[in-house]
């Protein structure tokens, strides 16, 4: 598959899967709608793509949410699969995606080493 096409499709699944955990049509009392997609890497051959959920909330909640969001994996994969409109549809995995955080933590690091040289 060519990086164009790869590309479209994992755009096209993080707007899917958004969708629907914003719109609430996955039920599940762990699922927080304050989680959002952060990115999608799908494989080569378009068998398989990880979806990294990224949240405000606490690491606790991040973590039930993609879990709710792995039970509910066949789910979203049939409701994904009908809005791609593609022979095959990706094996969905989902992941936590703490990278925001972290950055937060290392920003606060730097500005606190920035405060203390003053």
């Amino acid at each position: 598959m060519s990086e164009y096409n790869q590309k479209r499709i994992e755009s096209r699944l993080s707007e899917a899967i958004s969708m629907l955990i914003v719109k609430g049509e996955i039920k599940n009392q762990h699922l927080s709608t304050l989680c959002s997609v952060s990115r999608v890497e799908v494989s080569p051959d378009n068998a398989f793509a990880i979806v990294y959920i990224s949240s405000v909330m606490d690491e606790n909640v991040l973590n039930k949410s993609v879990e709710a969001l792995q039970g509910a994996s066949s789910f979203i994969q049939k409701r994904v699969g009908a809005f791609l409109k593609t022979r095959n549809t990706p094996v969905l995995r989902f992941k936590a995606d703490t990278s925001l955080r972290e950055g937060q933590k290392l920003n606060a690091l730097i500005d606190s080493l920035v405060d203390n040289g003053k």
